[in-house]
């Protein structure tokens, strides 16, 4: 299937799903007529700092247009800073203009497997409100002082003039803070951006060995990408977790953690990122005893994460898998709207008491309502939302996410169904990543692709199957056990007791 077919059914999922696959008219001509970017007349100016981005990209290129965030770190009288800078979406997208309520019906950016369709119209989040290289910017940022135990001892948020020295990628920078090539080319030159790369990355390192200390799950999926030559997909790719990935993803839970905190000081409710107490434990705790591991009867997430890094020693080719099963177990994650009286409800998954996304505004909506809660506080101007209409955009951002998520995951095994395509009859290694009452699900070893074995295994089980079907439309991938393991397969089926952990897909072709 050629890649306009493909994105001719990311289109039509996105329309079964009642998200809108194009911009309005009256958004398209607003952005087409908003020409410069905010001006920023009087905010503090920190363009001279060696700020940079650290995104998606291949080799040497950042593919990602739509920049979010930059970051820059420095000792002061020995104390380490670290400044994150959030693009100002909202000086130039006000509430209740044409590109807000447009942003407001989708509320994330969908990336599809051959296509994206942002949130927020592209003249605006690739370019305006974009914090693009060598280009003067507003934006929130957030200022935090580090313990020597990683832990955020101090943070200030506020508003500035910026400007990025260097825009990266995470595959080449990660390389480089794990020692194994040269600085990426954009600063090799730039010895302050260099410093200030390696302290940031000591710094998340230690946060990340802070909160894994409090109890927060360190878990690993692989990544998956659509490669295209021509008009036809060639590859998935899997991108696993890296030195840069874990640099931003750090820094970035430690400035939502400061974004809630300064809302609750200053009385404002806050916009709340939660996963609850696992709806499921009992299942984990089933899925860490038939993998030989013990659990409390009761939610504890130091228990757990402690079973995990005992896994990933044991079995490092099982993991990715073991993290999706966990993954699906604890629930997703929804949004919550927290009063300034109210107890945290807390992030189990993160370890966190208090999660307000804010830090990717060009690409989640409730990042644009955190924004808007912070500048009214720092300007000492009322809240901008009632807590019904804050209830209500909490409810309206969870369902909007789940329907995009579906739709991602949909287009992505169509992708891999239509790369497969011509493979019928050739035969891969796998693994057995799920088992349930109708269906074993197995995972190829050279690539993030998933699909469904015609037979029954055990779970970490490797096998030679042979591709039997695909259905690109639908997104399906069956395999077939081979001759040396189809009467293993059947001894197996006439002995297995159903377990019940573990994933249970629903689905077939899954692509992680």
């Amino acid at each position: 299937m050629t890649i306009h077919e493909l994105d001719e059914l990311a289109d039509q999922a996105m329309r079964d799903r009642g998200l809108d696959p194009g911009y309005a008219s009256d958004a398209h001509q607003q952005a087409i007529k908003t020409t410069r970017p905010a001006a920023g007349k009087g905010l503090p100016d920190l363009r001279n700092l060696p700020w940079c981005s650290i995104d998606n990209g291949e080799g040497e290129e950042v593919s990602s247009r739509d920049l979010d965030q930059l970051t820059v770190a420095g000792l002061n009288h020995g104390v380490v800073t670290v400044r994150v800078a959030i693009a100002d979406v909202d000086a130039l997208v006000p509430r209740d203009c044409a590109v807000d309520r447009q942003a407001l019906h989708n509320t994330t950016t969908v990336y599809c497997a051959t296509k994206t369709y942002p949130m927020i119209d592209p003249l605006f989040s690739e370019n305006l409100t974009s914090l693009a290289n060598d280009t003067d910017r507003l934006a929130v940022v957030t200022e935090m002082n580090f313990g020597e135990r990683g832990e955020v001892t101090k943070y200030l948020i506020y508003r500035a003039k910026v400007r990025s020295c260097a825009k990266l990628n995470y595959g080449a920078t990660g390389d480089w803070l794990a020692g194994k090539r040269e600085p990426p080319l954009a600063v090799l030159n730039q010895e302050s951006v260099c410093d200030s790369l390696r302290l940031q990355d000591q710094i998340a390192q230690r946060y990340k060995q802070y909160r894994r200390a409090m109890g927060s799950l360190q878990l690993e999926s692989l990544e998956a990408r659509a490669l295209v030559e021509g008009d036809q997909v060639s590859a998935i790719r899997g991108q696993l977790r890296n030195r840069a990935t874990e640099l931003i993803e750090n820094l970035m839970i430690a400035c939502n953690g400061c974004t809630s905190r300064h809302l609750e000081a200053r009385g404002f409710p806050s916009f709340q990122r939660i996963v609850r107490r696992p709806k499921f434990w009992p299942s984990i705790v089933e899925l860490a005893q038939a993998m030989g591991g013990s659990l409390p009867d009761h939610p504890d997430s130091l228990a757990l994460q402690t079973f995990l890094e005992a896994r990933r020693a044991q079995q490092p080719i099982r993991f990715p898998d073991l993290c999706l099963a966990v993954l699906k177990l604890l629930g997703r994650g929804e949004y919550v709207v927290e009063m300034p009286d109210q107890p945290p409800l807390g992030h189990f998954g993160l370890a966190v008491r208090e999660y307000s996304h804010s830090t990717a505004p060009n690409r989640r909506y409730p990042d644009v309502i955190a924004q808007r809660l912070v500048k009214a506080s720092l300007d000492k101007e009322p809240c901008p939302y009632s807590q019904v209409e804050l209830e209500q955009l909490a409810r309206h951002c969870s369902q909007q996410e789940s329907k995009a998520k579906k739709v991602e995951r949909q287009t992505e095994k169509s992708a891999a169904a239509s790369m497969l395509a011509a493979r019928l009859g050739e035969t891969f290694q796998v693994v057995v990543s799920g088992v349930n009452e109708r269906a074993t699900w197995v995972r190829m070893l050279a690539m993030p692709v998933e699909g469904k074995l015609l037979g029954h295994a055990k779970i970490g089980t490797q096998l030679t199957v042979t591709l039997a079907r695909t259905d690109v439309a639908k997104g399906f991938i069956d395999f077939a056990p081979t001759d040396d393991h189809a009467e293993e397969s059947r001894r197996e089926h006439r002995g297995r007791r159903p377990w019940k952990g573990g994933t249970s897909r629903h689905q077939n072709g899954k692509v992680h």
